[in-house]
């Protein structure tokens, strides 16, 4: 681990020219996004494009659009984007919303909705709702904020929510339902028809996150592939979140979340009218709220248009294709599930390849690759820029499987090893304390990155033992379970 320096703020301050050479600098050790070596977190275009998204944010970087009657031209981009969103999602013009940060703060806001509907509507006191095991993260995050228990959805043999088993899942406490369009561990659809159909007949909002898919599934389906309904075609969808700066290709800090009218919306807002410093009213999580980011959505959305996000869906469904058909040509691999694009996951059906230690061998190439548990996997949310990579990301994809399978002692080595354990031990608290005690850490004045490669410290004393058994169960565990008969 490298200990990060601590500056106090400077005496003098220095000339920009010298603040942003050093400001440049500090990407040195950042992802190589740019060459495209990248599989999540970015979506790059290259420099024009950035360029381009710069100016637009530049030109309202100081506009706040707290106060929608004093920033007018922001209300304008918001109600623009937001009416081309609900066209897009196959909308009627009841269908209403706002732009949020991000696809954390709509997930966030949803369920703030569905839960103060439900108690004004039902009094429903203690609150739930039915999220599939695959939701994102920011569900349970929501969860925890508003204090919303969650039932977990389980899946189907084929990594699908089983739907099977909503309906024993509702009751009178149920808030809202949530679909993915697509889930993100493994890219596949929810089946939304079954879900909205449920929904409807008990009465309970069904919510769609299609933050990943948004700006993609409408595009990829005007180019002919053929997809499973998933939007306000569904009669049971009550709301959509999808993210503008996924692939919308807009600045970072834009998503939107719709309604399929202004009765759900209405349960969003917030309004407090004893401040002393006058009646307050708020659309969303945020106070200030950024314009630049309003400006460089809406500008990115009359840049491409449907024709440029189709030609971006195009490439970016291609090097989808190529990435699924290279992994399944892999005896040793197969990709997880059924995606429908535009991201899927990969795992090992041999046994003696450790699909992590494919990681790490995956890592040392120069690409930066994501880890899946339950089961275990690596990731790849794929973008029209991996189009001119996929190939060499195969070749070395096939070196890493033969390596790894040649090399079985690399399982129990760098990340592999600490993935391999947060992944299969059975104490999954034990997991959780460990990983916000290296979180909290991160955060402390002087703090230390994580460095999942490299050996973790040998602790003296009971806690040290305890480390030590932990890690042995896992091993234990993870030896247990590669006996197992492989999936695929």
């Amino acid at each position: 681990m490298s200990t990060a320096s601590t500056h106090s703020l400077p005496e003098q301050g220095r000339p920009q020219a010298e603040v942003l050479a050093e400001l440049k600098g500090y990407g040195a050790q950042d992802p190589d996004y740019k060459g495209n070596r990248l599989w999540s977190l970015v979506y790059y275009l290259g420099e024009e494009h950035d360029t381009f998204m710069g100016a637009a944010y530049q030109a309202f970087s100081s506009a706040n659009g707290l106060n929608p009657t004093a920033f007018k031209s922001l209300k304008r981009f918001e109600t623009e984007i937001i009416a081309a969103v609900a066209d897009m999602f196959h909308g009627t013009p009841e269908v209403c919303g706002v732009v949020t940060s991000g696809g954390t703060e709509s997930c966030l806001l949803a369920v703030k909705t569905y839960r103060d509907m439900a108690r004004s509507q039902r009094g429903v006191k203690r609150p739930e709702m039915v999220l599939p095991v695959t939701a994102h993260v920011a569900w349970f995050k929501a969860a925890e904020y508003f204090n919303v228990k969650v039932r977990l959805l389980p899946l189907d043999e084929q990594l699908h929510a089983d739907v099977r088993k909503l309906p024993g899942l509702l009751n009178r406490r149920t808030v809202m339902v949530l679909g993915s369009a697509p889930e993100y561990p493994h890219g596949s659809i929810d089946p939304i028809e079954a879900m909205g159909a449920i929904a409807q007949q008990r009465g309970v909002p069904l919510h769609v996150d299609a933050c990943v898919g948004g700006f993609i599934l409408p595009f990829m389906a005007m180019n002919g592939r053929t997809l499973p309904l998933w939007d306000y075609r569904v009669p049971g969808v009550t709301s959509i979140s999808a993210d503008i700066h996924k692939y919308g290709f807009a600045a970072k800090g834009a998503s939107t979340i719709t309604y399929r009218n202004l009765d759900y919306l209405r349960h969003q807002m917030f309004v407090y009218e004893d401040w002393p410093g006058g009646v307050f009213a708020s659309p969303a999580l945020l106070g200030t709220r950024p314009g630049g980011a309003y400006a460089a959505a809406w500008a990115a959305m009359q840049h491409f248009g449907q024709s440029g996000y189709r030609a971006l869906a195009a490439q970016t469904l291609q090097a989808f294709d190529t990435m699924r058909e290279g992994i399944s040509a892999m005896p040793e691999l197969y990709v997880m599930g059924e995606p429908s694009g535009p991201l899927l996951a990969y795992g090992s059906r041999d046994v003696a390849v450790n699909i992590f230690a494919v990681g790490d061998q995956m890592d040392a190439k120069g690409w930066t690759v994501n880890r899946l548990q339950k089961p275990d996997g690596l990731h790849a949310m794929i973008t029209a820029g991996h189009l001119a990579v996929v190939d060499a990301y195969l070749r070395d994809l096939k070196e890493a499987v033969a390596t790894a399978k040649a090399n079985p002692a690399l399982a129990q080595e760098g990340s592999a090893a600490t993935y391999g354990m947060m992944s299969h031990i059975p104490l999954r608290g034990m997991v959780r304390q460990k990983v916000l005690d290296m979180f909290v850490q991160m955060y402390s004045t002087g703090g230390q990155q994580i460095d999942l490669h490299a050996a973790p410290p040998v602790a003296p004393g009971l806690k040290g033992r305890v480390d030590a058994l932990v890690e042995r169960m896992a091993r234990w565990y993870v030896a247990r379970q590669q006996r197992k008969t492989p999936r695929g």
